[in-house]
């Protein structure tokens, strides 16, 4: 009889691992007790302060901080080269990195002495151009240190390099930062705590260091006798003192790990942002002029994009234009070829009568704000705001106090001091906007800037950019699925699919007659892709359709349907509606005061119709319910592709 709540199955395989787990444990442990065990405590002092050890020690210090300063100036590079750079041989060029760990100490002694020794291939010219010798001196000592330690820090920093998200360092980029300087300023700050968990096991690993050091070095009291060759002396003389100085080594070594608390594997942790409601306070008012971004010229944009995307963009300054899609139709890609930050299109594109085509992102004065916002979490608000001025070499100080003007523009100047998760996700997006405007740019982009906020928020934020973008002097594009966006904020939509501009025109236009089902279903439209017949229209997903407009025999067209204009009936109805199909109400969802139902039927595509509560209630509707749906063949709008 199975008592509840107890764990049968899996006790038998927990049991079975526990056991070689247990010896595994006790493997590793029986020899550092050992050391415990048998280290002189009365005479640990005097051991450790002994005239020999002492000097190990002072030379074991010197010797593991030059290593790891080393390791730091190359092996940064490289691992940052190892993670961000597709190149020929990068698989190769890792496992030379990881061949230091792998290989025996004492042949990595001898292959440095075989690269640098006296009679190795860089070690005669080393000797005849420098007068460097490395053999039997600490310098040589320093050298073998790093040959075996830099391999740590270069494989912890690479996997947190992995980990992080280039939407912050492209929007550096994008915000006029070299790339040095994105590096210096954006990426190091932000893997911050790689670097030093790596740091931390390189160091360590080069104060054991024994075996390359005895190999390629040697053993010389004062110039390479480090700690770890002053344990193997001591073993023959004095074992002891040995005990009390491997102690001391034990120490460095656990201390070490603890305070890494796992870090090395790359996953820091970094503040998580927290989501608060929007501040009522934090609402402009309507009262405020428009902001003028840029009192110079003005820039209009002509772009021709190939590659995934293929079309032609011109717009006037001012212009703003919404780009819509389905998934996957190149909305974001558009954004990151006018950025010239993707292979898969390539943009030529002319800012005023500037072409930009051969600039790097840094240089193109195309300012971008990810989905995300990539505010940089280590920067406050005034700082991220401040980054794109002193990125184009505005004095600090000035800087800082347009940065400040934007966020008072903005309704979040008394944030300024906050980090990004200390932010609500309205205020952060309101920053990163903060931070592209200020930056004066001549093209600015954003990828669903309001996707990731409330409805209230949203309603804000969306105020906000529209004030903004009436002062703006070049182009913006806005990427949204969001069709109040797309009509309140823009100029003109850009429909895209799969690449290509299937509509361009004032949101009116894309409103009245989409091109593109996705789009009319975006607006809350039925939209079925049909082909006219002598009988009508003969719907591509099965079934017939009567429209109020013939087209001609052959024709392609798409069947623009309102919700509201969909009848639903208990019975067959009479009369004029020459569009009658049988359904099933699959869903009921509300929408503001009216009722949405989702009808399937076995004659045509699915259809949505829009009716009052009132009107559900008198059919009885639920999810089930067998009904007809009529529609007048009056209205029907067709758009012929």
């Amino acid at each position: 009889m199975k008592l509840p709540g107890r764990r049968v199955s899996g006790a038998r395989p927990s049991l079975v691992l526990a056991v070689p787990a247990l010896l595994a444990v006790a493997f590793l442990l029986v020899p550092l007790a050992g050391i415990l065990a048998r280290t002189q405590w009365s005479a640990l002092g005097e051991h450790l302060t002994s005239p020999p050890v002492v000097e190990a020690l002072k030379l074991s210090l010197l010797v593991s901080f030059s290593a790891l300063g080393l390791s730091l100036l190359l092996g940064v590079p490289l691992a940052w080269l190892l993670a961000r750079v597709d190149f020929p041989g990068k698989t190769l060029v890792r496992s030379l990195v990881l061949l230091p760990m792998v290989l025996p100490p004492t042949v990595g002694g001898v292959a440095l002495l075989l690269g640098f020794g006296r009679r190795g291939l860089l070690g005669p010219w080393l000797e005849s151009t420098f007068g460097i010798v490395l053999p039997f001196h600490t310098s040589g000592a320093i050298l073998a240190a790093t040959f075996v330690a830099m391999p740590f820090l270069v494989i912890s920093l690479e996997g947190t390099l992995a980990g992080l998200k280039p939407a912050y360092e492209e929007t550096a980029s994008s915000l006029g930062a070299s790339p040095a300087r994105v590096f210096f300023t954006v990426t190091l700050p932000m893997v911050a705590p790689g670097v030093a968990a790596g740091a931390a096991l390189s160091w360590a690993r080069a104060l054991g260091e024994f075996g390359a050091t005895i190999t390629f070095a040697g053993n010389l009291p004062g110039a390479t006798q480090t700690l770890p060759l002053q344990v193997y002396l001591l073993l023959q003389d004095s074992p002891e003192a040995a005990t009390s100085v491997s102690l001391l080594l034990l120490a460095i070594a656990m201390a070490v790990l603890i305070g890494l608390r796992g870090r090395w594997t790359g996953s820091t942790s970094r503040p998580r942002h927290t989501s608060r409601p929007e501040p009522a306070a934090a609402t402009l008012t309507t009262a405020e002029p428009p902001v003028v971004l840029d009192k110079g010229r003005p820039w209009p944009m002509h772009a021709e994009v190939t590659g995934f995307n293929r079309l032609t963009l011109d717009a006037e300054p001012g212009t703003t234009i919404a780009v819509v899609g389905e998934n996957g139709a190149g909305k974001t890609t558009l954004l990151r070829a006018l950025l010239g930050l993707t292979p898969r299109a390539h943009a030529e594109l002319r800012l005023g009568d500037l072409d930009v085509t051969a600039l790097p992102p840094h240089k193109r004065h195309v300012a971008w704000v990810p989905q995300a916002g990539a505010l940089f979490p280590h920067l406050s608000a005034l700082a991220n705001t401040a980054y794109g001025l002193r990125a184009h070499g505005t004095p600090k100080a000035r800087a800082r106090q347009e940065a400040q003007h934007w966020l008072e523009r903005l309704g979040v100047g008394h944030l300024a001091h906050r980090k990004p998760h200390q932010l609500s996700g309205g205020q952060a997006q309101r920053v990163a906007l903060a931070r592209a405007l200020a930056a004066r740019p001549r093209l600015l982009l954003l990828d669903e800037p309001l996707a990731a906020l409330d409805q209230t928020t949203r309603a804000h934020v969306r105020h906000t950019l529209r004030r903004h973008l009436a002062g703006f002097g070049g182009v913006c594009l806005i990427v949204t699925h969001d069709p109040v966006e797309a009509v309140s904020l823009a100029d003109r939509v850009l429909v895209l699919d799969g690449g290509r501009a299937l509509q361009d025109a004032a949101p009116a236009e894309v409103t009245r007659h989409p091109r593109s089902a996705w789009v009319a279903r975006m607006l809350g439209r039925n939209a079925w892709p049909c082909t006219a017949t002598r009988d009508g229209l003969r719907l591509d997903g099965g079934g017939t359709l009567i429209a109020a407009d013939p087209l001609p025999a052959g024709a392609s067209a798409l069947a623009i349907i309102t919700p509201e204009s969909v009848s639903l009936h208990t019975e067959r109805p009479t009369g004029s509606p020459r569009n009658v199909w049988p359904a099933t109400v699959r869903e009921i969802t509300v929408v503001g005061s009216r009722l949405r139902v989702l009808l399937t039927s076995g004659q045509i595509p699915d259809l949505v119709a829009e009716i009052t509560p009132q009107a559900a209630a008198d059919l009885a509707l639920g999810d089930g319910s067998e009904v007809f749906a009529s529609l007048k063949a009056t209205e029907v709008t067709l758009v012929e592709l």
